[in-house]
């Protein structure tokens, strides 16, 4: 192209001097020296390869009754109608390959099935150096027309495209070091939630599953937020059961979106343990109870959970309220008791609140302003928990006072010997001077 041009400007300069045969002859050895043209010409397509064949079934006839050829999409299979070698031919209706049937036009011999890499029923794996894609073709005889007998057997074939690595591929999960902004959180995110029975110093999961009435259960709810962007956990709501059926009984002691009703229904010293040891952390009290009326002691606890982002403010609809009975009043675990003010009444539809006379024009998003995905709730339940009939404190006190009275009427006992043995040493003694003194008496008269 270099040269061409150099002959072109050499033309140009020539042109003006008035040699029109040398500027032909330049324009001769221009188009000789130029790249050939290709008119009418396709690309030609890269390299197909063919396919690894491995006949499943046993078989009689040719082995070349089936070939393929991989390309870099897809994988191009040819079958012969006299599948078997047998002089019986198939019908293209009976081949399949992972369920994708012929592609070829009705009527074409031979029969042709493409199918894309990753489809048809295709497995990948990496052997050594290689990247191989597997296809199963299944060829499955139907039966002759108007009668119930086939002539053929089944057969299957694996077909195999192997491709060289270009990359070296790691196992090892890598952890993405910046946090993704709100918008690329996927609505079909799956996050791990729990709720776990904790021991009573919250150190780890209760060794036992066996309370006492007036014992407080600790219970835990978590979400593992792990590759997202912060995230705070709820309890929306919880309901007791003595058994794990619909039909049973149920007790609601946190409801109307997060608020510890129990605390407020019944006195007890039910509540949301304030402040969180995280945001993804939510640790709360249940006062043990059991069910009226039921000879059974367990008890089953079944709790909706969510998460909103740490980023946005709670709210009468995100929230986790407890009832202090001293002070008449709720308060919430995050800090911000407005949001409690419809406990009493409905949270589905709250009032409008402020969290002070300052402006809205910056205000943070609340948890209910952001559109949550689906896959951020969860109902976890556990279960069951026993509740023991008799409080053992409550015997530990009467063998106590049967033991004070005990220890008293041994004291008792024991003054009352004294008393009875000075008694008695001073009757004898009196008696024993009553005796000298006669004695005494009936010796002066002798």
């Amino acid at each position: 192209m270099t040269f061409c041009c150099f002959f072109f400007l050499c033309c140009f300069k020539m042109w003006c001097k008035g040699q029109i045969a040398v500027v032909l002859l330049l324009l001769f050895f221009c188009d000789a020296f130029a790249q050939p043209r290709f008119k009418g010409q396709k690309q030609i397509a890269k390299h197909q390869k063919p396919a690894v064949m491995h006949y499943v079934e046993p078989r009689a006839g040719a082995l070349q009754t089936v070939t393929a050829q991989c390309t870099e999409s897809e994988v191009i299979v040819t079958i012969s109608p006299d599948l078997l070698g047998v002089q019986k031919p198939v019908q293209p209706s009976d081949l399949s390959m992972g369920g994708c049937g012929v592609t070829s036009p009705a009527g074409a011999q031979p029969f042709v099935i493409e199918a894309p890499l990753q489809g048809c029923g295709s497995t990948v794996e990496m052997l050594g150096a290689l990247i191989v894609y597997t296809f199963t073709l299944d060829y499955n005889p139907s039966p002759i027309d108007g009668l119930p007998i086939v002539r053929t057997n089944p057969a299957v074939v694996q077909i195999e495209c192997q491709y060289n690595r270009l990359h070296n591929v790691s196992s090892n999960a890598l952890n993405p070091t910046w946090v993704p902004y709100t918008s690329t959180i996927s609505a079909e995110d799956i996050l791990g939630f729990s709720l776990v029975i904790m021991s009573s110093d919250w150190s780890g999961p209760s060794p036992s599953n066996t309370f006492l009435l007036g014992d407080l259960i600790n219970l835990q709810a978590s979400v593992d937020s792990t590759n997202h962007e912060p995230l705070r956990v709820f309890v929306d709501s919880c309901v007791a059961t003595p058994g794990s059926n619909a039909s049973a009984p149920a007790y609601t002691f946190i409801g109307n979106n997060g608020c510890f009703l129990d605390s407020k229904l019944t006195g007890s010293n039910s509540q949301f343990v304030s402040p969180r040891v995280a945001q993804s952390v939510l640790q709360f009290q249940l006062d043990a109870f059991r069910f009226y009326g039921l000879t059974t002691s367990s008890i089953f606890i079944t709790c909706h959970l969510k998460v909103t982002l740490v980023s946005a403010h709670v709210d009468p609809l995100n929230k986790d309220c407890s009832y202090n009975s001293a002070l008449s009043q709720w308060s919430s675990v995050d800090g911000d008791n407005a949001v409690c003010s419809c406990c009493d009444t409905s949270c589905a539809n709250p009032h409008p609140f402020r969290r002070g006379s300052g402006t809205h024009k910056h205000r943070p998003r609340r948890a209910s302003e952001v559109s949550a995905p689906a896959g951020w709730q969860e109902t976890i339940s556990v279960g069951p928990l026993f509740l023991e009939q008799v409080s053992p404190s409550l015997s530990q006190s009467l063998s106590l006072q049967q033991d004070e009275v005990s220890a008293g009427s041994q004291f008792h006992y024991s003054i009352l010997g004294a008393v009875v043995g000075v008694l008695a040493v001073s009757c004898v003694a009196v008696l024993f001077f009553v005796y000298r003194k006669a004695k005494g008496s009936v010796n002066t008269k002798q």
